[in-house]
């Protein structure tokens, strides 16, 4: 319920009759297991599986809070920085790497997809790793790492995470559109540099290794004085990131992101550009 039509409707970069629309849903909640016959009904799917992941994030970080009611040793310095008890402990920008589960995420017909909605639901800051469990082994791993952590270890990073690359979002709103900042990628193919602007997104191909691990690239991101990857606003970065099936994706559109600031004709038109920059869905489609 809390999942609103309207929200759904905001990542669907085309109009469709309200009507079919809660048909569409009413037949999903019945038969949850169908597959999507047409690039049309994948996208609304995915678009609801955005807003139902965006929602679990959300109860995710009212669950994960400090301790209510347990007394903490204090020095004069928490007097100037205090934090009451009950906050999330849940840090999107010191969040190394986000790993999706789950049939709507695992079995996406592209990697791309997995991806974008990883991104549009949980709203990544910084620079964050991408993968997804790709044999819903996690729980079951974890139990297993009690009485063999090395086979654990081994089966968790070759078999069940499949590595989808690095997202860099830089976290602020530009008072006017512009620059979010430069960057420079030390691709095994060749240095790319450039610019990204507000409201824009670029991948870069930084595939895996023949071990199935991600390979590395050293990078360098100057953000603009408006923005912050996790070193204070327009102080830059030079970090090693890791690619993936997918590989490096900039999303140069501001955290927090509202897609509720742009008109209906700008919303359609920039989904339909991201979508095509980072090749989610054939572009005949769009």
């Amino acid at each position: 319920a809390e999942a609103t039509l309207p929200k759904v409707m905001r990542w669907v970069p085309f109009k469709m009759d309200e009507r079919d629309l809660r048909n569409r849903v009413k037949n999903k909640m019945i038969r949850p297991t169908t597959i999507p016959q047409s690039v049309e009904e994948l996208i609304f799917e995915q678009a609801i599986a955005k807003e139902a992941l965006r929602l679990a994030q959300i109860q995710h970080k009212s669950f994960a809070t400090v301790l209510k009611g347990v007394q903490q040793q204090r020095t004069i310095a928490d007097a100037f920085e205090q934090s009451s008890s009950g906050n999330t402990i849940v840090n999107m920008m010191t969040l190394d790497m986000l790993i999706g589960s789950g049939g709507v995420l695992s079995h996406a017909p592209r990697r791309q997809q997995s991806a974008l909605m990883m991104i549009d639901a949980f709203g990544p800051e910084g620079i964050t790793r991408l993968a997804v469990d790709s044999i819903f082994m996690m729980p079951q791993l974890g139990v297993l790492t009690e009485v063999q952590p090395k086979a654990a270890t081994e089966v968790f990073e070759k078999d069940c995470l499949i590595h989808l690359g690095t997202c860099i979002a830089p976290v602020g709103v530009p008072k006017k559109g512009g620059a979010v900042m430069k960057y420079t990628i030390e691709l095994p193919s060749g240095t790319v540099s450039g610019t990204l602007n507000y409201l824009e997104m670029k991948k870069f191909e930084l595939g895996v290794q023949e071990n199935g691990l991600p390979e590395t690239a050293k990078a360098t991101f100057e953000p603009d004085k408006h923005f912050d990857i996790g070193a204070g606003k327009g102080t830059p970065v030079t970090k090693e990131i890791h690619g993936g099936v997918v590989g490096i994706i900039l999303d140069g559109r501001g955290r927090p992101f509202d897609l509720s600031t742009l008109s209906e004709d700008d919303r359609v038109k920039y989904l339909k550009a991201w979508m095509t920059e980072l090749d989610i869905y054939p572009t005949d489609k769009l």
